[in-house]
C-alpha cells in the first residue's frame, strides 16, 4: 500500500506547494502579521478622515440646494439654479486637472478602481471632489473615498517608517481604500467584496489582499458608526426605506427581471460608451471642455425643471437622496416625471463621467431605481421587485462587478427576499454588457 505523503509536501513534478500550504505559511510569517497589525490601526484614522469628507460634502450639497434658496425665498431650487454651480465646479477641476499632480483622481469613465494613488495626489483628489460632489455632479462619493482612503493609508506607513515593499504597498493602499469605502455604503461586507472584484485577483493572493482590508473595514465601521450616534451628523449613506411590503417573488418576476435587465443593460451601453468618448474629448483641452461639459450637465437639469416643474436637483447631484425618496414615495412620480429624469439624468450621468471627478455607483443605482418604477405596471410584476432587477441590472452593467453589485442592492433593499431576483438581473446585465461592442478607452 502507498504511502501518502504529509500534507505540506509539494505533489510530485510541481514546484509550488499546494495553495493551503502557500497561505497557512504566509500566515505564519512574522511581517504578514505585523502587517495586519497596522492595517487593524490606519483603519480608524483613515475611517474618521472618511467620516468627516462625507460629513462635509454632505452638508455643503444641502447649503447650497436646500438651505441657500429657501434663505433666498424657494421651497426648491429654481430651473436655472445649476448652471452657475456646475460652471463653478467645470472651471474648478478643469485648473486642477491642467495645474494639480494627479488630475484630481482618475476619469469616472473608467469604472470603479484602484489605481497608484499617491499622497501628493491627494490634495487634487480631495479639491476636485469638493468641487465636483456638493455643486451637482452626477456622480458619487465612491472613486475619491478609495484615493483618499489608500493615500492616506500610505501616508501613515511613511509616517510610521513601515518598509514600503511592494507587496506591503498594495496591501496598504487595499486596506486604507476598503475602510474608506465602507464609510459610505454603511456595510464592511460591501467594501470588502466590491475589493476583491476590483482587485481582480485569486488564491492566496485573495487571501493576502483581504485579510488587511476586511480587518480594517471591520474596525473602521465602528468607527464611523459610532461617530454618526455620537455627533448626530450624517454621511449620507445609502439606505432605502420601501414604502410597500416586500413581496414573494412568483415566476413573473423573475422573468421580467430578465426582460429588464436586457433593457437597462442595452440602454446603459451607448451612455457608457458616451462617456468614453467625452473623457477623451476632453483630454485634449481639459480647462474649456470641462467647463463645457459641467454646462451640459447642468443645462440637461435645468431642461428636466423647466418641462416637469419638479426640482433640478433630481437631475444634478448623485441620485442618492431622490432615490430614497424614489422608494419610500414612488407614486408622487408620474410617467413623464420618470422617463424625463431616465434621459437628462442619464445624458447628465455621460457628460460628468467624461469630465468632472466622482464615481459611477449612486447615479447607475438611481436609473436602475427609477426604471424599475417606471417598468412596475407591466403584468405581474411589482414596484420591489422591479426596482431590485432595475438596480443590479443599472449597477451590474456600469460597475462590470456582478458580485459587488448583488451584494450592494441586497443590503440597500434590507432583505434577501428579492436575491434570486438581483442575481439573475445583474448576471444578465453583465452578460450582456460584455457581449457589446467596448468602448474606446479611458486614460
Amino acid at each position: 500500500m502507498p504511502q501518502s505523503r504529509p500534507r505540506s509536501e509539494p505533489p510530485p513534478g510541481t514546484t509550488q506547494p499546494p495553495e493551503a500550504d502557500v497561505l497557512r505559511h504566509l500566515l505564519r510569517t512574522p511581517g504578514y502579521l505585523k502587517l495586519l497589525a497596522f492595517c487593524a490601526l490606519i483603519g480608524v484614522p483613515v475611517s474618521l478622515a472618511a467620516f468627516w469628507f462625507l460629513v462635509a460634502l454632505h452638508k455643503a450639497e444641502h447649503a447650497l440646494w436646500a438651505d441657500l434658496p429657501e434663505a433666498l425665498g424657494w421651497d426648491v431650487p429654481p430651473w436655472w439654479w445649476p448652471l452657475p454651480l456646475l460652471l463653478v465646479a467645470g472651471t474648478a477641476v478643469g485648473l486642477i486637472a491642467t495645474h494639480l499632480p494627479g488630475r484630481g483622481g482618475h476619469i469616472p469613465a473608467a469604472g470603479v478602481q484602484m489605481g497608484d494613488t499617491t499622497p501628493a495626489v491627494l490634495p487634487g483628489v480631495v479639491l476636485a471632489a469638493a468641487a465636483s460632489l456638493p455643486l451637482g455632479a452626477v456622480l458619487g462619493p465612491e472613486a475619491p473615498l478609495i484615493a483618499l482612503g489608500t493615500a492616506l493609508a500610505l501616508l501613515f506607513r511613511d509616517l510610521s517608517q513601515a518598509p514600503a515593499t511592494p507587496q506591503g504597498t498594495a496591501l496598504v493602499g487595499a486596506a486604507g481604500a476598503a475602510a474608506a469605502i465602507a464609510a459610505i455604503f454603511g456595510n464592511p461586507l460591501v467594501a470588502a467584496v466590491l475589493l476583491v472584484e476590483v482587485a481582480g485577483v485569486g488564491g492566496p493572493q485573495l487571501f493576502a489582499v483581504m485579510l488587511p482590508s476586511l480587518l480594517s473595514t471591520g474596525i473602521g465601521s465602528l468607527v464611523f458608526t459610532g461617530l454618526g450616534r455620537w455627533t448626530g451628523l450624517s454621511t449620507g449613506d445609502l439606505t432605502l426605506h420601501l414604502s410597500v411590503p416586500v413581496p414573494h417573488l412568483d415566476a413573473a418576476d423573475v422573468l421580467w427581471s430578465v426582460v429588464i435587465a436586457v433593457a437597462l443593460a442595452l440602454a446603459l451601453h451607448p451612455v457608457l460608451n458616451g462617456a468614453r468618448a467625452i473623457a477623451g474629448y476632453v483630454a485634449a483641452r481639459p480647462l474649456v471642455r470641462t467647463v463645457l461639459c459641467a454646462l451640459g450637465a447642468a443645462a440637461c437639469a435645468c431642461l428636466y425643471a423647466l418641462l416637469t416643474g419638479r426640482s433640478p436637483v433630481e437631475v444634478a447631484s448623485s441620485g442618492q437622496a431622490t432615490l430614497a425618496a424614489l422608494a419610500s414615495d414612488p407614486h408622487a412620480w408620474g410617467v413623464g416625471a420618470l422617463i424625463a429624469v431616465l434621459a437628462f439624468k442619464g445624458a447628465g450621468y455621460a457628460l460628468c463621467l467624461g469630465s468632472l471627478r466622482g464615481g459611477p455607483v449612486f447615479p447607475a443605482l438611481f436609473l436602475g431605481g427609477a426604471a424599475g418604477v417606471l417598468l412596475a405596471p407591466l403584468p405581474g410584476l411589482g414596484i420591489v421587485p422591479a426596482m431590485a432587477a432595475g438596480m443590479a441590472a443599472t449597477a451590474a452593467g456600469a460597475l462590470r462587478l456582478p458580485v459587488s453589485s448583488v451584494v450592494l442592492v441586497v443590503l440597500l433593499l434590507g432583505s434577501a427576499a428579492m436575491m434570486p431576483v438581483v442575481i439573475l438581473s445583474a448576471v444578465v446585465a453583465f452578460v450582456v454588457t460584455e457581449m457589446l461592442p467596448a468602448g474606446r478607452a479611458v486614460h
